[in-house]
């Protein structure tokens, strides 16, 4: 080949390099800005959509708080920072929706706070107005005059116990939280807090009655009351259900002395088989607070002791959560927000139960049951009871525990019988 050739060879090759070149950077060009220009298409289709959802829900989900609740102050919680709580949008649950109900021995969250049905926060100002109670049904008849008078009593206590301590409950509590614990009962119109062991099973069994879901307390199986979920708790309502439910429903809460309510729980819980507790509370306790142990309680969770349990309790670091048959009652009925109208006792169960069915009107041949329906065999733990198990910690340790329940010992008037 000589040399023209070669030359007119390379430029030929040179020129047609000089083509695919310029095409590809055209090509490479075109294409970031094809998909940044959909991208802007979808984003402003998605925008539109935001704000078209937006203005449904403000629409349909504005909660209206009397003027009264809003001016009102020196409560539980400076008012100058209201609450906020989540807001639902369309796709959260009506009000006659299939309600969530918790188990006994889960932590259920409500199916739509864990979704992203969320939308702008509101303001909330509590406490709630406590309702009087309407005591025409028992107007007249002396058999109840004594326990009208410990219940007057026991509702101006806590008000006045809230209004003094402030800031004790966190302003900042999703509103879906702070009823998650509450069951409603609407023919009725009853608002009743789960507060287990005190009580809590039997009155299952009596919502479900006054429900109309049983004819008796006494056939309603254990496991029907507890995993049935025929009942409704108040976090399965929307907004405008809960905010209605709230201000014109009777809002009973039943409490106990905190350590026969911690003694009664360990009991249930670790002292008898238990196919969740043992293996999910039991093993992570015994690993970290009992030096040494056993292959066989490391791999079965039994035989916890109460001190190991305690320590587990007290313990800012715990190896496993916290349940609710040992929660608080301020942190799982919130009594300086909700402001209940009812409270009645464990230790005057069945005279302030029958009472309050008095009072909401329930048929008269409904009675609240005493009976154990778990380890019925198994001595109820009492005062005398507590004072066997507490005897096993120190005085430092008893100290400590009374602490972590002090509020509850405070908002109900209990004396700390066991340090």
């Amino acid at each position: 080949m000589n040399p023209k050739q070669v030359f007119f060879s390379v430029l030929l090759f040179g020129a047609a390099g000089l083509l695919l070149f310029m095409y590809l950077q055209v090509w490479i060009e075109e294409q970031p800005t094809g998909r940044i220009e959909r991208k802007r298409e979808q984003k402003g289709t998605s925008v539109t959509s935001g704000r078209i959802q937006e203005h449904i829900t403000n629409q349909n989900s504005e909660v209206h708080m009397p003027e009264d609740l809003k001016k009102k102050r020196g409560n539980l919680l400076n008012l100058e920072a209201p609450a906020r709580v989540l807001r639902k949008s369309n796709h959260s649950q009506g009000e006659d929706g299939a309600p969530q109900s918790s188990t006994d021995n889960s932590k259920e969250t409500h199916q739509v706070a864990k979704s992203q049905a969320f939308q702008k926060p509101v303001e909330m100002n509590w406490p709630l107005v406590t309702r009087p109670l309407n005591k025409s049904s028992v107007q007249g008849n002396n058999k109840w005059k004594k326990a009208d008078e410990t219940q007057e009593k026991r509702r101006s206590f806590l008000q006045e116990f809230c209004k003094k301590y402030s800031g004790v409950n966190d302003p900042k509590s999703s509103l879906f939280h702070i009823v998650s614990r509450i069951y409603v009962e609407d023919k009725h119109r009853t608002l009743y807090c789960e507060v287990p062991k005190a009580g809590c099973s039997n009155w299952k069994r009596v919502l479900m009655v006054l429900n109309g879901l049983a004819s008796s307390t006494y056939n309603i199986s254990h496991d029907t009351v507890h995993y049935g979920k025929h009942l409704k708790t108040l976090d399965s309502f929307d907004l405008k259900g809960i905010d209605m439910r709230l201000k014109a429903y009777t809002k009973v809460v039943f409490v106990r002395d905190p350590m026969e309510r911690l003694v009664s729980a360990f009991r249930d819980k670790f002292e008898h088989p238990n196919s969740y507790y043992h293996p999910v509370f039991g093993k992570a306790i015994i690993k970290k607070y009992r030096p040494n142990a056993g292959v066989e309680a490391l791999n079965n969770g039994s035989g916890v002791k109460f001190k190991e349990f305690v320590n587990y309790l007290l313990d800012p670091h715990r190896p496993v959560g916290m349940d609710i048959h040992w929660e608080r009652v301020s942190k799982l009925c919130h009594p300086c927000l909700i402001n209940y109208d009812f409270i009645g006792k464990f230790e005057t169960l069945e005279e302030d139960a029958n009472y309050f069915l008095q009072l909401i009107g329930a048929p008269k041949d409904l009675k609240f049951p005493n009976f154990k329906d778990r380890h019925s065999s198994d001595e109820r733990t009492s005062a005398q009871v507590v004072r066997q198990y507490l005897k096993d910690l120190t005085r430092a340790e008893r100290q400590r525990l009374y602490d972590f329940y002090h509020l509850d010992y405070l908002m109900f008037n209990y004396t700390t019988l066991h340090l």
